[in-house]
Parts: structure tokens; C-alpha cells; sequence
């Protein structure tokens, strides 16, 4: 099958380099032209596991290309809109202008029976709006909203064998053809019996969002039992094992520490809170701001004990920083806990080395004042407090004893208790954890 993906960003390009290698002829197609020149070389723009062989064999293939000309759409049978949804500046809802702009310039190249496939993260009611603008377009092509659940760090994995698929189409002849095509598309999936939802519009936009804002409910529950058991002497973790056991409730996404971030849950549960106010349900999802609140607090909660736990004033301290992007075998700093506990250690007056295995870069590109480090030994060397703040395995296995000799003073804070307390006490470690005694 003939498809287009209009957008070539993290969505994107995974979403076409995954769509060539199960078979299909695709073209990618974005502005902006550093991108589509790295890609169309085999070049990815990000750090994602997978996504450069993926990108390199689609490519050698020949059934992958990417240009920045939108007529190149023409032709295809299934347009994907994967373009970004971020936060408009000064509000909490989300900024649809590059959604709204692909599909207008994909209107043209559109002709009968072509389906347009959304799966950028939209509020509910968009892809309503959108059908309108299609169907008043002449072309006789459809809209169809197919939200993505990708992972960073498995995001290649969950797009050519995902955990389920849902499509959004409207009633009656326009929705069947709809899913039949959908139903090419994801053919190796389906042959596998992949869970599938065929829903409304509305539906569609709000399975993701809901996702996305129950399990950041779910990380900040656990944040907020943290909170209590540093008040009360108890032992999160172990509080999280027991509940965990609970098949009603379950263990994955119950592990306190500095909380989430991000491209995805901070401004999705934002922009569906805003999306709610505008349809005059606000209160159904007013505990979601308490939810951003504690994730934001326990940030804070980190710089605090940082700051509590060094036996001399921050002022000139160095400390090390020991993670950049927001969560492991990723990139990404959007809206990461990981940068923001070191840009605000930086900001008290403390001299911050951070290291990361691939988020270096992309954070000295937005701050840098921060010191930075290939290295772990040099990151530690002379640090008078360390701060684990992102869960690589490369910090998780790193030897207490050995660390021990390269630190002016052996102090330790677990961002993301992924440390054994009792291994680092017994080297010799001053160890602070977030809700473990």
C-alpha cells in the first residue's frame, strides 16, 4: 500500500520507517529541511534503540523516501498526520496549528477514497472539525483518528507489534471503508490478533488522553504516598510491593521518586484539563492538576534534599548530576525531572557536571550554564553530593566502593530509589532515598 506520513518528528519517522519495513511504500514529508536531508541519509534526528537499522533497511529497500514537498502525497492511498501537538505558550491547551497546517496543505493532493489518518495527540472534538474540513474539500476523501501508544526507548517495537489498535471512523459505508484500509495497513498485526476498538471520533482522541492521565494519576499517587511515609517513617517501596500484589491495582507505574515528564503526559493531562474547562467539565478532571502539583513537587522535593543532605552551604559545591533526559534509553528532554533538578541546583549556586548517555547534547542546547561529562568517573571526581535523577543501567550499576574514592563526601540521592540502599550504606554512603527510610 501507497502511504504518506506528514511529519517527520519522533511520531513520524518511526511511524514511516516502521510502515516500509512491514512492506508498504511510504514517503515522509516535513518543512523542515535539516531533517528530511538526515533521514533521507539514514541519519536519525533523535536517540531512539532500533530506529537507525529500521531507517537503514527501509531505506536500502527502496521503499522508504522523505521529501519536503507535500505534493509528493499524492498518490497515496493513506495519509498519516503525525505532526506535534505542544503547549501554546501562556495556556495549558494544546497548540493545534501544525495539525490544522498539514492537513490544509495535504487538501489539495487529496482525491476520492484516499484516507487521512490522525495520530497526533488531539483534544476531543478535533478530528470532527477536521472531517468537516475534508468533507467540504470536494476531494471525497475520509478521516480516520488512529492515536499512537508509543514508548520512548520501545517506540519502534510498539509500532510494528503494539499492544492494541484503535480507529476513530465516522458511521456507515465511509467508516467500513475506513477500516478496511486501516486493516491493510496494520495487516501484520491484525493476522496476529491485535485488540482492536472501532469507535467514534470523540472516543478515539479520548483513549489516549485518558491513558495518559491515568498512569500519571497512578505515578502520582504513589508520589503522594512517598510524601506521607517521609512524615511517617514508612517505606514506600515496600508500601508499593504490597499494593502492587493487588491485581486490581498492580506494580507497573508504582515506583516513587522524582516523578514524570516528558513530551507527552505533562501536557496532555494539561490540555485535557483545559479541553474540559472549554466544554464546561472542568470539575470531572480538576484532580488532575493536583496531579501536576505533586509531580512538580517532588522535583522540588529533590533540590531541598540535596541541599539538606551536604555537609557544607551549596555555594561552589560541586555536585553531581547523574541523568539529563527524562527517562532511560531516550533522548529527550522535554519537560524532563532529571534537567530541572539541575538547572535549579545551578541556580542555588552549586557547580553541577551532569552526564547522560545520549541526552547531553540536546540539554547544553537549552542550558548551557550546566557543566557537562561523557564520563562518570569524571562526573563524580571531588562531588560533594551525587544525585541519581534518571534510571540508566549505566548508574544503577555503578560500584558504591569504587565511587566511594572519587567523592570529596560520600552522599547520595536516589531520585528514583533504584539503588540498594543497604549496598550503598555499606560502602561507606551517606544514602537518601524519596519516601525509604
Amino acid at each position: 500500500m501507497k502511504i504518506s506520513v506528514i511529519g517527520c518528528g519522533y511520531l513520524g519517522a518511526v511511524h514511516a520507517s516502521a510502515m516500509a519495513e512491514l512492506g508498504h511504500e511510504v514517503v515522509g514529508i516535513d518543512v523542515d529541511d535539516a531533517k528530511i536531508a538526515a533521514l533521507s541519509e539514514g541519519r536519525t534526528p533523535f536517540f531512539e534503540p532500533g530506529l537507525p537499522e529500521v531507517l537503514t533497511s527501509a531505506l536500502a529497500s527502496g521503499r522508504l523516501r522523505f521529501t519536503t514537498d507535500i505534493a509528493e502525497a499524492a498518490g497515496a492511498e493513506v495519509h498519516f498526520v503525525a505532526v506535534g501537538t505542544p503547549q501554546k505558550k501562556g495556556s495549558h491547551a494544546a497548540d493545534l496549528s501544525y495539525v490544522d497546517a498539514a492537513v490544509e496543505a495535504l487538501l489539495p493532493h487529496l482525491t476520492a477514497d484516499d484516507l487521512v489518518v490522525g495520530k497526533s495527540t488531539v483534544p476531543v472534538g478535533t478530528a470532527a472539525r477536521l472531517a468537516a474540513l475534508i468533507e467540504g474539500s470536494g476531494s471525497g476523501a475520509a478521516l480516520a483518528w488512529n492515536p499512537e501508544f508509543l514508548r520512548e526507548g520501545f517506540a519502534v517495537q510498539d509500532t510494528i507489534s503494539p499492544d492494541r489498535l484503535v480507529y476513530g471512523v465516522p458511521a456507515g459505508a465511509v467508516g467500513e471503508r475506513a477500516v478496511a484500509q486501516l486493516n491493510a495497513v496494520y495487516a501484520a498485526a491484525t493476522a496476529a490478533e491485535t485488540p482492536l476498538v472501532v469507535t467514534d471520533y470523540a472516543t478515539a482522541e479520548l483513549v489516549k488522553v485518558a491513558a495518559n492521565a491515568f498512569l500519571a494519576t497512578k505515578i502520582s499517587f504513589i508520589n503522594a504516598m512517598a510524601e506521607i511515609a517521609e512524615v511517617s517513617g514508612a517505606d514506600v517501596t515496600q508500601l508499593a510491593d504490597a499494593i502492587g500484589y493487588d491485581a486490581r491495582i498492580g506494580r507497573r507505574f508504582l515506583n516513587a521518586g522524582v516523578g514524570f515528564g516528558g513530551g507527552c503526559l505533562p501536557k496532555d493531562i494539561r490540555a485535557f484539563t483545559a479541553r474540559a474547562e472549554e466544554l464546561g467539565r472542568g470539575e470531572s478532571v480538576a484532580f488532575l492538576k493536583e496531579v501536576d502539583a505533586i509531580n512538580l513537587r517532588r522535583r522540588q522535593r529533590v533540590v531541598d534534599l540535596t541541599v539538606t543532605a551536604l555537609d557544607r552551604p551549596i555555594f561552589n559545591a560541586k555536585v553531581a548530576v547523574l541523568g539529563l533526559s527524562f527517562k532511560p534509553h531516550s533522548d529527550d528532554v522535554r519537560d524532563s525531572p532529571a534537567l530541572d533538578v539541575a538547572v535549579q541546583l545551578r541556580g542555588l549556586g552549586a557547580d553541577v557536571v551532569a552526564t547522560d548517555p545520549q541526552a547531553i547534547e540536546n540539554s547544553r542546547s537549552r542550558h548551557p550554564q550546566l557543566s557537562y561529562s561523557t564520563e562518570i568517573e569524571e562526573t563524580l571526581r571531588g562531588a560533594a553530593a551525587v544525585v541519581l535523577v534518571t534510571e540508566w543501567p549505566e548508574f544503577k550499576t555503578i560500584d558504591p566502593v569504587w565511587a566511594a574514592t572519587l567523592v570529596e563526601t560520600p552522599t547520595i540521592i536516589d531520585g528514583r530509589n533504584t539503588l540498594n540502599a543497604a549496598e550503598w550504606r555499606a560502602a561507606g554512603w551517606t544514602y537518601y532515598g524519596l519516601g525509604r527510610p
